[in-house]
């Protein structure tokens, strides 16, 4: 299988030395434009290993609008500081997922998990999953009722204890505890003696119709269902109450690197095969149906995100390009609306937050747009500081008053390093003393 998404797993160059894993810096970082390394080397045990080089990114796409507004004496301003700089204790060695649930930040670093305290100057917790690297790199992290979710790139979903606050400071448990493997043994026992429950996943190999074959990219969850994705070209469905596998789609014809899903159940999912996907599940039926494909980008789809009501899609690309799709009243999909553009190499990673929009790059920096009036886009500014491809992003809104916003922004970066920072969106007129000298001045691109 022909796998175009080259940045899944790559060794890095950065050494750290140091015995603390957090340190703090106020120091302005701006956007460093010279090159970066041009060949990510895949260190996958999975029979498919993905590997690109990032200058094969496309142009950007003429036919579709731009939806870019430019800086008028109505834009926000955003200011920022990094606060935090977080060197997990696997040296030289990638970032692959950030994620965040209520005051801990989990930073997996390859096939280890960090966990670090927000309410403590994201002091070092614990750490998990570090002695077996057989699971591979760690490719999504998600939360949901009172367990952990990780998918790996030996094609496995683990599924692990949540840890609580006595446990972490007695440490009379394991604070995180490795529950079972999805498929688990009982949902295998169940299907493995009927030959229909096979199929072929290569020439002469057959596995059970609930296993990925190869690396599981991205996980999803909502109302009891996780939705996976693999670079097996699959989308997988699995009911949180008993852990089985109800539903397996064939959804492309290359490997899937991302899958995001609505409110409403719809589910998107973005392939190599440069398409966006939607699934829905027709009333009456009990399987998801092809709804709609995407094809508007012209290269790999590595992200999707999808604003809080699940009323409009981004989609980020080798091409270098984020598309915007937002539903139109007379259909039940999306319909490209527009183009954001600006990063110099491919898009990574996307995070939506009310109405801000994160975007990760493999040009080392970190985007922020804002959606304005008809639906047009202004790029506030550049978060530069990493020194290899921005691959994970997550932010968590702390503070929404008539002043603006104070966002709490995690990077991860393939240079080994998850930054944290402090950003402040601020109203034109409402901008004051007191955040000057808190944030510096974010230079904006």
């Amino acid at each position: 299988m022909k796998v175009r998404s080259w940045f899944s797993t790559c060794t890095t160059t950065t050494a750290t030395n140091a015995a603390v894993p957090v340190s703090h810096t106020s120091k302005h970082m701006v956007s460093d434009q010279s090159s970066v390394s041009d060949t990510a080397t895949s260190s996958s045990s999975s029979s498919s290993s993905p590997s690109i080089q990032s200058n094969l990114s496309l142009q950007t796409l003429p036919s579709v609008p731009s939806l870019h507004s430019p800086i008028s004496a109505e834009t926000p301003t955003v200011s920022y500081a990094c606060v935090a700089t977080l060197e997990p204790r696997l040296p030289q060695q990638p970032i692959t997922c950030i994620a965040v649930h209520q005051n801990r930040l989990y930073v997996a670093s390859v096939h280890e998990i960090n966990v670090y305290d927000r309410n403590t100057n994201y002091s070092h917790l614990d750490s998990f999953n570090g002695n077996d690297s057989s699971s591979g790199s760690i490719k999504a992290v998600i939360f949901t009722d009172g367990k952990l979710f990780t998918a790996h790139q030996n094609c496995k979903i683990r599924v692990w204890r949540m840890s609580t606050m006595t446990d972490v400071k007695t440490k009379t448990n394991k604070p995180y505890k490795l529950l079972t493997t999805l498929p688990t043994i009982n949902d295998r026992l169940r299907r493995f003696a009927l030959p229909k429950n096979y199929v072929n996943v290569r020439r002469h190999k057959k596995r059970l119709w609930i296993e990925h074959s190869d690396a599981v990219t991205g996980l999803a969850v909502n109302n009891g269902m996780i939705y996976s994705v693999s670079w097996d070209r699959s989308l997988k469905i699995w009911r949180t109450s008993d852990l089985r596998c109800v539903e397996s789609v064939k959804a492309h014809d290359d490997a899937i690197n991302a899958v995001t899903v609505s409110p409403d159940g719809t589910v998107y999912t973005g392939s190599a095969d440069r398409r966006i996907r939607v699934w829905a599940k027709p009333e009456g039926e009990k399987r998801h149906a092809l709804v709609a494909s995407l094809e508007k980008h012209k290269s790999s789809v590595n992200a999707l995100a999808l604003n809080d009501d699940g009323s409009v899609l981004f989609s980020g690309s080798c091409d270098r390009s984020i598309l915007v799709w937002e539903r139109e009243d007379s259909a039940n999909h999306m319909a490209v609306s527009g183009a954001l553009r600006g990063h110099e190499r491919a898009i990574l990673c996307l995070f939506n937050v009310s109405d801000l929009l994160l975007s990760g790059s493999a040009d080392r920096t970190v985007r922020i747009w804002r959606r304005g009036d008809e639906g047009r886009y202004c790029c506030l500014g550049v978060l530069g500081g990493h020194s290899k491809p921005v691959k994970s992003l997550v932010a968590v809104m702390e503070e929404k008053d008539s002043n603006g916003v104070v966002l709490n922004v995690f990077s991860g970066s393939l240079d080994g390093q998850a930054k944290v920072w402090q950003v402040l969106v601020s109203r034109p007129s409402n901008i004051t003393s007191t955040a000057n000298t808190t944030l510096q001045s974010l230079k904006i691109n």
